[in-house]
């Protein structure tokens, strides 16, 4: 208060600061007044892109071979579940006698293409040994995944692995060769795995489809259920379908599929060091 006259009303001040504040946004070119932006555009400058893409060029760096190392393990470990896979299926045909080419009553080991069913089982025929019937033969219930059917050069890629069964020719001279699968599938051709030495061997190795990228090392199993690793450190490392073990690479006599194994100190075929997976 104020001599006891009141003041004037408040809206007159906030008016003329109005005002003031509207003149000092603008400017006038002749008549008409041009409004003035205040706003202005942001963006990254060319020293802050290149720091980003600095951090991001360590953090790759860091992940890439965390996950390729990550990658090669987890195939690696999916190619031994895998030939155990293979090994209880064999067992499983073997033991119900599906396969009986000599008509002896002895089950015998089978391939990839009779296992999955896709291709017909081997038969006798008067105790004669014989491809089956394509339509009539094959194994139902199939004991493997009908994507081992899909067999190309006598072998199947499975998770960045190549896998080949080998069954056993006949004994001579004290050796006993081997018989690869059809390139295909099956058995169709003329030279038919000895029905006898089938009854008791067997044997798969697994090996990268893309060494150093799917995975490092070569393994097998057989129908003891031995199953061995390489560190695929050869002359020649084992590498893609067209590029896998001979039969005998883990074995301690050359061509001999029953002969023992090169480990615990006995030289392998291929020369490379085979040890049991733990």
């Amino acid at each position: 208060m104020d001599g006891g006259q009141p003041h004037a009303p408040c809206y007159t001040n906030f008016k003329r600061e109005r005002s003031v504040a509207s003149r000092r946004s603008r400017k006038t070119k002749g008549n008409t007044p041009v409004q003035i932006s205040n706003n202005k555009k942001s963006g990254f400058t060319l020293i802050e892109l290149m720091i980003v893409v600095a951090i991001i060029a360590i953090i790759a760096s860091i992940a890439i071979p965390k996950l390729m190392s990550a990658r090669l393990a987890a195939n690696e470990s999916a190619a031994i579940s895998t030939l155990r896979s293979i090994a209880s299926a064999q067992a499983q045909i073997q033991s119900a006698a599906a396969i009986d080419s000599d008509a002896d009553g002895g089950g015998e080991y089978a391939y990839f293409g009779e296992l999955s069913g896709a291709d017909p089982l081997r038969i006798s025929v008067a105790g004669v040994e014989t491809a089956g019937v394509v339509g009539t033969d094959e194994l139902t219930p199939a004991m493997l995944s009908n994507a081992f059917g899909d067999v190309a050069s006598s072998t199947v890629q499975r998770s960045g692995y190549v896998f080949q069964i080998f069954l056993p020719a006949a004994t001579a001279t004290g050796v006993t060769g081997a018989v690869p699968e059809d390139a295909t599938g099956g058995m169709y051709s003329t030279t038919l795995p000895d029905p006898d030495n089938c009854e008791i061997l067997w044997m798969a190795y697994a090996w990268p489809a893309d060494v150093n990228k799917t995975g490092n090392r070569c393994f097998f199993i057989n129908q003891e259920g031995d199953l061995l690793q390489m560190n695929n450190r050869i002359a020649t490392p084992y590498d893609g379908a067209a590029g896998g073990p001979d039969f005998d690479a883990a074995f301690s006599i050359a061509g001999d599929m029953a002969s023992p194994l090169g480990i615990n100190g006995v030289a392998a075929q291929d020369g490379g060091t085979w040890t049991a997976v733990q």
